[in-house]
């Protein structure tokens, strides 16, 4: 049968590159959350936005289901293919197409990793400011298909405020090019927005438009540390009165014995319970000084027990590493992860229950806390002890989600802050949707794919 599939879509398709080798359908098949066999048909390359075209026009006809693929860095199962699906790689559509000075936006394929986003947007004098640690290996479709945030949502905002257009493909193979780089547009429903975060089940974007903005001003990276959780919101808001933050991360001790235990360096003698890593803005002595001036009364207050501010762009590249190599450090550990988000001002409460709820219920577990305070979003990544089974694992931390979900929803959260819902979190869904909200998103998908084609099973399931 699959011989059959893919003879047929050979000849609908004769230029497009297919891989089949084991090794290819498990490396495409997957994503970052390596808990599902992958399983897909074939991995297919199109070179041309009319070859994805022609391929979900094949994939419609042939009732196929497609899995849409970029980078595969997600953490929520929202690009496995598991059970036959076809592959939709976009690594090949990856340059960047047109940049438009008076407009200042740059149009690139979806197959481009942020990196050379960041790279082609610099070369223009400019700056596309989202970002975060896989900008090496994610696309920037895969970004606009979970409203990615990353480290500079405090000052910068998610993926969704830098889109300013779309080209997307649909189900049935038809082109959609959505708001044309318009700064005002009231002319009915906004596709656009619809498509950001919809985790490639509304439509495979395959071009977009993106807002570039001036280069930030010279900032300067802090560390420090905490001497105990309480304290870290009154630390948040005396650097926040004082200085325009550009980012604001936290994590835990196991963190970052983590961290150095994968290579990065020791930032103090002592051990502390709690960090912070801060970029600001610092362009002159007023704005030294006020940095001090927040240091200073943090540690009046007995806020902050130490710390230690980059002397040069070498140092505040080390001292971000404490941050952004947490995740590849717990890798080889299996984490499970948790990715929620609430209003910043309910942080405190939520952060003090969920850490009683997990100390309770992960006695014999260790969970490693980090995550970008500033925005409310928070990572919590439990390690699977090594004797232990992995459908144990999973299963133990499935029961714990449930009740974290619990207190997300008594906390108007969302159990997603920038992974998606994928198969990881669909059971959980209406702790963050209501019923109604949920039923209405059903109805989008069914006008939007009738046949359910594009990415099965993620989201909800039909």
């Amino acid at each position: 049968m699959s011989h059959s599939l893919l003879d047929s879509l050979h000849a609908a398709v004769p230029a497009l590159r297919l891989k089949t080798d084991p090794g290819d359908l498990e490396h495409y098949g997957r994503d970052w959350t390596r808990r599902w066999t992958p399983n897909p048909l074939a991995i297919a390359l199109p070179g041309s936005v009319e070859e994805v075209q022609a391929v979900m026009r094949w994939a419609s006809e042939q009732a196929v289901k497609v899995v849409p693929s970029g980078g595969r860095t997600g953490l929520s199962g929202g690009a496995v293919a598991a059970n036959g699906e076809l592959v939709l790689s976009l690594e090949r559509l990856n340059k960047p197409l047109s940049f438009d000075r008076v407009d200042r936006t740059l149009t690139v394929q979806a197959g481009m990793p942020l990196q050379a986003v960041h790279e082609a947007a610099r070369e223009q004098g400019l700056v596309y400011p989202v970002d975060f640690a896989a900008r090496g290996s994610c696309s920037i479709g895969g970004n606009i298909a979970t409203n990615a945030g990353g480290i500079h949502v405090i000052r910068y905002g998610n993926t969704r405020e830098w889109i300013a257009g779309l080209k997307v493909v649909t189900a049935s193979g038809e082109l959609l090019d959505l708001n044309r780089a318009l700064v005002k547009n009231s002319s009915g429903y906004d596709l656009r927005q619809l498509m950001i975060g919809s985790e490639g089940t509304l439509g495979i974007v395959v071009e977009a438009t993106l807002r570039l903005t001036d280069p930030p001003p010279p900032s300067n990276v802090m560390l420090l540390a905490l001497p105990s959780f309480e304290v870290l919101m009154e630390v948040f808001a005396a650097f926040r009165q004082r200085l325009q933050l550009e980012a604001f991360e936290f994590f835990t001790d196991i963190a970052l014995r983590h961290v150095l235990a994968h290579g990065a360096a020791k930032p103090f003698e002592e051990v502390h319970p709690y960090y912070v890593v801060t970029e600001f803005a610092i362009g002159d002595e007023a704005g030294e000084a006020a940095v001090m001036a927040a240091f200073e009364d943090c540690m009046a207050h007995g806020w902050v027990s130490d710390g230690v501010i980059s002397q040069s762009d070498a140092q505040a590249r080390q001292l971000w590493r404490l941050r952004e190599d947490i995740t590849e450090a717990l890798a080889p550990h299996v984490p499970y992860k948790n990715d929620v988000s609430v209003r910043i001002s309910q942080m405190p409460v939520f952060l003090a229950q969920t850490m009683q709820l997990l100390g309770e219920a992960y006695p014999h577990f260790e969970v490693v806390w980090f995550g970008h305070i500033g925005d409310g979003n928070l990572h919590i990544n439990v390690l699977k002890p090594a004797g232990m089974a992995q459908a144990d694992f999973v299963r133990d931390c499935e029961q714990v989600t449930r009740l974290l979900a619990q207190v997300l929803k008594r906390h108007g959260g969302s159990i997603s802050a920038e992974h998606g819902i994928g198969l990881v979190k669909k059971a959980y869904l209406d702790s963050t949707r209501s019923p109604a909200e949920i039923a209405l998103m059903r109805g989008i998908r069914q006008a939007m794919d009738p046949a359910g084609l594009l990415n099965p099973g993620k989201l909800f399931d039909p």
